[in-house]
């Protein structure tokens, strides 16, 4: 979040796999106790996920396991890290996900690197709770149209991971020409971007300044134009893992 003067991150990205929901939930509650700004445990989003599918009562002891590790008393976002496992697994986790929620250990469900067919398995399957977002590696080149359509049909957010491609284009030609066109770093637009098409982009740094820098993207729009130029960097560029075509 951002305003005029300060910027401020309340959304925090943790997973059972990155081993850092201790870490993270302390530093949240540390912030919590001793900020001025009126900031609550119910104004953060902390997230966090399976590391791997397995059965329905390991899910819910890892669900329990990591809200006993951050410390921050529930989950607001709980996801399966990943598809693997086949669709029995995915099934049983799924339940253990809603079990959660509806035991007020977890307020939202959602899944990460799914794919199509994933998303329509789970959605045929007739759940009581459809996934909050798939969070998926979403950018410029690599736009993934038809599972992110899928998923707006349905009402589930896109969490766009590496919003910025890890920097590997942030000296394409197009990128640059653009972001000296808004008056913005390359980071910035492409966060934009992500924003003008309703995801959620979570950024990575390790620098402070640059962790300022992309939230200050409020101050520009980018045109419909210049969207579609964007878009048609598409080249399934993928970054990290990419098991959305998994059994």
């Amino acid at each position: 979040m951002s305003d005029n003067k300060v910027s401020r991150y309340r959304g925090f990205d943790s997973a059972e796999w990155y081993g850092n929901e201790k870490a993270a939930g302390s530093a949240i509650v540390h912030f919590i106790d001793n900020n001025k700004l009126g900031v609550d445990r119910e104004h953060i989003w902390f997230t966090t996920k399976l590391k791997e599918n397995s059965t329905y009562d390991e899910t819910r002891l890892s669900i329990r396991s990591s809200i006993r590790k951050s410390g921050l008393g529930y989950l607001d976002l709980y996801l399966l890290h990943s598809p693997y496992g086949g669709a029995e697994k995915r099934a049983e986790c799924w339940r253990a996900i809603e079990d959660a929620i509806e035991q007020r250990e977890v307020r939202s469900g959602g899944v990460s690197n799914f794919g199509l067919k994933h998303m329509k398995e789970l959605i045929a399957s007739n759940p009581r709770h459809l996934p909050s977002v798939n969070q998926i590696e979403v950018h410029p080149f690599n736009t993934r149209p038809e599972l992110v359509t899928y998923c707006k049909e349905y009402g589930i957010t896109i969490e766009a991971y590496a919003p910025l491609a890890r920097g590997l284009r942030l000296k394409n030609p197009t990128i640059v020409s653009l972001s000296k066109h808004y008056g913005c770093t390359p980071a910035q637009l492409m966060i934009r971007w992500s924003l003008q098409h309703g995801y959620v982009p979570l950024p990575k740094s390790v620098g402070k300044e640059r962790i300022v820098s992309n939230s200050q993207v409020g101050t520009f729009e980018i045109s419909e134009t210049d969207m579609d130029a964007m878009d048609s960097l598409d080249e399934y560029l993928v970054t990290d893992w990419d098991p959305t075509d998994c059994d």
